[in-house]
């Protein structure tokens, strides 16, 4: 098993939007990221550009999730950061949401984090040494309509952020949230969440829609060594939007 000099970076759902935004940022930080997501194409692309390596994932499969791990650990022996960005984002109103619908968003936008973050704590407890970030969302703050489910699953991953840290701060791991605003995102452009910007841009401090780049840096920071003395935290990234 090699072991890689450079801190390794896995990112779920980081074939486009503020998940690619945040490898390529990791990446400049001089980490190895390794972009997991269902669009195979899409991880590919970003990984080539950053000298990483791309895992075809879906975060709900408990054994395709265990695969991975294991498979990154074997090829650069270790994991250094997670950040749990893989989600599903429907616009569909409350009577409309079928249970179907509702353990989908779940499986994905909860479950995955609860996979992913049980599969790497053993491999950073060992090393004793950890950054998990998840991207929750300033959603949970605002209570935005026609997408509860997501609303929750935003909420409990800030929930379990905070239920996690006192028992994984012994181990060397620091587990913390960042909240983003609505992002001009490949997802957001091409859907029905685009015309949330009109009502978001004007309550802004800054004139102008947020950028998958401009979430990027925040996570880089909870992800990097200088953030060691910072866990159970949530920062929320949407320029103003929403004022605690």
């Amino acid at each position: 098993m090699p072991e890689s000099t450079k801190r390794v970076a896995l990112i779920t759902g980081a074939a486009q939007g503020i998940g690619a935004a945040i490898a390529d940022e990791l990446a400049a930080d001089g980490m190895t990221v390794v972009v997991a997501d269902v669009n195979a194409e899409g991880a590919a692309a970003v990984a080539e550009r950053n000298s990483g390596v791309a895992k075809i994932l879906d975060v709900s499969d408990p054994e395709r999730v265990a695969a991975v791990v294991a498979e990154v650990v074997e090829e650069f022996g270790r994991i250094d950061v997670l950040v749990n960005n893989a989600a599903l984002v429907p616009l569909t109103p409350w009577a409309e949401i079928s249970f179907e619908e509702w353990r989908k968003v779940m499986s994905v936008n909860l479950d995955g984090i609860y996979l992913m973050t049980h599969a790497v704590t053993a491999v950073m407890g060992e090393a004793g040494y950890g950054r998990i970030v998840n991207i929750a969302s300033n959603t949970f703050v605002a209570g935005t309509p026609d997408c509860a489910h997501y609303v929750a699953t935003k909420g409990a991953s800030i929930g379990l952020v905070r239920g996690l840290a006192g028992e994984l701060g012994p181990l060397g791991i620091t587990i913390n949230a960042v909240a983003p605003g609505i992002i001009a995102s490949e997802g957001v452009l091409s859907g029905p969440h685009e015309s949330g910007f009109d009502y978001v841009v004007p309550m802004q401090a800054f004139d102008r829609r947020g950028l998958p780049q401009d979430v990027a840096p925040a996570v880089a920071f909870l992800a990097s060594e200088k953030a060691g003395w910072i866990t159970g935290q949530t920062l929320v990234v949407d320029a103003g939007h929403t004022r605690n």
